[in-house]
């Protein structure tokens, strides 16, 4: 008989996508699923960006360099300038989604059983890109009893071994939506330089924080040969299906090593270049109106959860996730009950259970995360669905 290989085995299925059956079934019996459980933007994808792509005008649709367009690079030097990140289009490597770049990273990095320490909860397809690279995931737990601030800096010593090479961060927080400090980010610093690891810094979520800027890990100073940044137009411009990321490091070694990886894959996708292309030309206040709409949102949804009986949720500083302690037993269970034998007012709500975002098997169990991707009265319309669940619930603690 045929088998499969050892990585496919172990290549963990999307917790996020796995209660999407139930949803179906739900929809098909006529109920209407409020989805927060996945971080898929309802904000308009800018006109100018599709207007870009409507309006190009080639013979043949050709490779790009594996880079990336260099008027894209170039483009993207403005757009990090203007963030405060000093950078040239040699030192970016354009990616299909920010996926791709953190599997280069993983890939052009870390050996086979080399580990990488991420704190936890974290964004779970890390551990289907550490699969593909042979690489373990050491998660480090940050709790929700203080927002998910980083772990303390002793307990990430306590996990390092000879074989960890680099700190994974999110930077807004998904799931979390936890925005580093200063402080913080200081403290990773001093940290990688100590033990000559790499930081890898997911900013995906770079645009949205509220009441707090972002430090990036390309803000720290003396670290630049340790420094990955990971990023992403999916989020930014509401333009998930373009798949279009960045690469981005002063590493030269690294930038050869990932590279020969773009070269393999041969090129990013060229019609959404073009369109992340014209997303660097968009007002420069275009962030101003999103920003403030996810803000509204965030307001609402920690108010409404933090009112429901036995639900705590801490504020988060950025991203559009929020996590939430329900007087639960099992959150896997919760969430597809919600789907299978619940409906309030012929309506039901679609959340993450958060048990599949932390790497310590048992955590998370009464923790669920929630994407306010929807609008103002849709989110109030799930949150009375989720509060009567709550009453109705028989698992409920």
């Amino acid at each position: 008989m045929l088998s499969i290989s050892q990585r496919g085995i172990e290549m963990p299925a999307s917790p996020i996508r796995k209660l999407v059956p139930y949803a179906e079934a739900a929809k098909k019996k006529g109920i209407k699923v409020y989805h927060l459980n996945i971080g898929q933007p309802d904000i308009e994808t800018p006109p100018a960006i599709l207007d870009a792509v409507r309006h190009s005008d080639f013979k043949v649709l050709e490779y790009s360099h594996s880079a990336g367009n260099e008027s894209y690079r170039k483009k993207l030097v403005e757009y990090y300038q203007s963030v405060g990140i000093s950078v040239n289009h040699q030192q970016i490597i354009v990616t299909t989604g920010g996926s791709e770049a953190i599997q280069f990273g993983f890939m052009a990095c870390l050996d086979a059983g080399d580990e990488v320490i991420i704190p936890e909860p974290f964004y779970a397809n890390y551990n289907g890109f550490a699969v593909a690279a042979g690489v373990k995931v050491v998660p480090i737990t940050s709790r929700i009893e203080n927002g998910f601030a980083l772990p303390p800096i002793a307990d990430f010593e306590a996990k390092i071994t000879p074989r960890t090479k680099a700190i994974v961060i999110c930077n807004p927080n998904n799931p979390t939506g936890y925005l580093y400090s200063r402080q913080e980010m200081e403290q990773l610093k001093e940290l990688i330089l100590k033990h000559n690891l790499y930081l890898f810094s997911d900013e995906a979520y770079r645009e949205f924080c509220y009441g707090g800027e972002q430090v990036s890990a390309m803000h720290l100073t003396g670290v630049d040969e340790h420094v990955i940044i990971m990023d992403t137009i999916s989020k930014r411009y509401s333009a998930c299906g373009g798949r279009i990321g960045a690469f981005v490091t002063k590493n030269q070694q690294v930038l050869d090593a990932v590279m020969k990886f773009a070269q393999a894959r041969l090129s990013p996708p060229s019609f959404a270049q073009i369109a992340a292309e014209a997303a660097i030309d968009l007002p420069a206040d275009y962030f101003k109106a999103p920003k403030a709409e996810y803000q509204a949102r965030r307001d609402l949804i920690v108010k409404r959860l933090n009112a429901m009986e036995g639900v705590f949720c801490p504020n988060p500083g950025g991203a559009f996730y929020a996590m939430a302690k329900l007087p639960i037993d099992d959150a896997d269970k919760f969430c597809q009950w919600l789907l299978e034998a619940f409906s309030y007012e012929n309506q039901t709500v679609m959340l993450a259970p958060a048990t599949g975002f932390y790497g310590t098997p048992g955590l998370g169990k009464q923790e669920v995360r929630l994407a306010y991707v929807l609008n103002l009265s849709d989110i109030d319309k799930a949150m009375d669905c989720l509060e009567a669940a709550l009453r109705q619930y028989p698992g409920k603690k």
